[in-house]
């Protein structure tokens, strides 16, 4: 099996590149990969939304599947189409999703916290869990009053993401390479009847 990928080196090098190349251009640039980013959303959100509107029409005599999907397409078709006419709304309903997300869950965070403090007497263990609850909550918190700050240390986070994912999937490649190039270890033989 190694043999086999070991031919093919040269692809995992390449997408390894590519993404070291995407990563940095995020670093570089980010206000261009974020409109990038979104497009891409939108452009993906459009064609979802088409095929869920196909597949109704295909299963328009089947009640149950029917709606489903005829909803899924139109809500599909109308955000991609929001996020290519108002992309900037796109990049902040983001923003404030994850804001949400993180303020939520900081919040679950510290009543279990202190749920499990008051039960065991002592809030020793329990400290770190309130801990990484106050942490989600300032996010929420930063993300809510520093939209832009958000936005861009989002791409920052994907650009530093795409380095070392590239630098090790090219790594991984040149040692496939390695791999394929080294004689395959001989197999033992029977010893002679």
């Amino acid at each position: 099996m190694v043999a086999r990928a070991a031919q093919f080196w040269w692809l995992a090098v390449i997408r390894g590149v590519v993404s070291i190349l995407f990563g940095i251009g995020a670093l570089v640039l980010p206000g261009l990969t974020l409109a990038v980013l979104i497009l891409f959303f939108g452009a993906y959100m459009l064609v979802d939304g088409v095929f869920a509107f196909v597949s109704a029409l295909r299963f328009r005599h089947e009640r149950e599947r029917w709606l489903p999907l005829l909803l899924e397409g139109v809500l599909g078709i109308g955000v991609g189409a929001v996020t290519y006419l108002y992309p900037a709304i796109t990049a902040v309903a983001w923003l404030y999703t994850i804001a949400f997300w993180a303020f939520v869950t900081g919040v679950l965070g510290l009543v279990a916290a202190f749920r499990m403090a008051r039960a065991a007497g002592s809030a020793k263990t329990e400290v770190l869990l309130g801990l990484s609850g106050v942490a989600s909550i300032v996010l929420g918190v930063f993300l809510v009053f520093m939209p832009a700050a958000g936005l861009l240390a989002l791409v920052w986070v994907i650009g530093t993401y795409a380095i070392v994912f590239g630098v090790l999937l090219a790594g991984f490649g040149v040692r496939l390479r390695s791999a394929g190039a080294a004689p395959p270890a001989s197999l033992p033989t029977a010893p002679p009847a």
